[in-house]
């Protein structure tokens, strides 16, 4: 396996501060964000470190160059909308980015985008199969021809208030996976399994790793830390933010080295991208640079 970073958390460092922390940490690889320039509209939205738009040979050979002087792989190409929106401007405009996420990357040579497959957070899960079954086969057919490999992400984009009621991604639980693998059944269409999700939404993180080893593409180290005092007082029902919170890997609910086990079980030996959104990091530039440090440092133990 390869130990990488998820470039989102150097928010306002350039790609190539950017590549050479990730490098003097002794890491491998880095999942590049690749947002619009100046649409930030949540916390680690926004960020882009490889402009999309883009395309000339000399940029191109630019990024091939400074990933191979630094050592570090570019693991994927990174854009989190909600690509399924109920507001069909903001939809479209998510998946015309997408498009060119994923023409850059086949560009690059890196052949995998991370992203999300959205939802229409006030329609029922039902009618949302149904938007998917619109939505993606053309995107999946498209990164078909280019060689490039999606892996959605598990998060549920279900935390406050503004996400609320049924949360912005559809994709995430066993149970609907099965569903829409079975929509699109493509051998470019697969999990960014993060096993934090399944933490907070009391879902076993281990067993589906087995079940779904051959859909792995990429895999997220975050930690959550449930707290079971504030969640006896407020309940499942309640915005998740109200009794959990990510950490960094190490200081939460997950148990690295069964999971790390699980992977090598299934014979996994691809990208492991740490991702950092935790608040306690993230009053200073010095704590980010830290964040990333402590988590690899942690992390090595598990992936050599």
């Amino acid at each position: 396996m390869k130990l990488g970073v998820v470039s989102a958390i150097y928010d306002g460092f350039t790609f190539e501060e950017m590549m050479d922390d990730i490098s003097k940490n002794g890491c491998s690889c880095v999942e590049v964000a690749c947002w619009p320039q100046g649409k930030a509209e949540r916390r680690y939205a926004g960020v882009s470190h490889i402009d999309v738009e883009n395309t000339s040979a000399e940029y191109i050979a630019y990024i091939k160059d400074y990933c191979k002087k630094s050592g570090v792989e570019i693991s994927s190409l990174a854009f989190y909308p909600n690509n399924m929106d109920g507001n069909l401007e903001k939809r479209n405009d998510s998946i015309e980015h997408l498009k060119k996420v994923i023409n850059m990357s086949a560009l690059l040579g890196v052949n995998m985008v991370t992203t999300f497959v959205g939802r229409d957070q006030n329609k029922t899960v039902e009618e949302n199969l149904e938007i998917f079954k619109e939505v993606w086969p053309p995107i999946v057919k498209l990164a078909e021809e280019k060689g490039v490999k999606i892996a959605i992400e598990n998060c549920p984009m279900l935390f406050g208030k503004d996400q609320w009621p049924g949360g912005q991604n559809l994709f995430t639980t066993p149970a609907l996976w099965r569903k829409m693998f079975e929509i699109i059944n493509s051998d470019n269409f697969g999990i960014n399994y993060d096993p934090s999700h399944f933490i907070w939404q009391q879902i076993d993180y281990i067993k589906p790793v087995y079940e779904f080893k051959d859909k792995i593409f990429h895999v997220h180290c975050k930690d959550i830390k449930l707290y079971t005092d504030k969640l006896n007082e407020v309940g499942v029902m309640a915005y998740p933010l109200e009794y959990m919170s990510p950490k960094l890997p190490g200081l939460g609910d997950v148990n690295w080295g069964k999971y790390i086990s699980a992977l090598t079980d299934i014979g996994y030996d691809s990208f492991v991208c740490i991702e950092v959104e935790d608040k306690a990091f993230e009053s200073s530039k010095e704590k980010i640079l830290n964040s990333v440090k402590v988590s690899c440092r942690y992390l090595r133990q598990f992936v050599i």
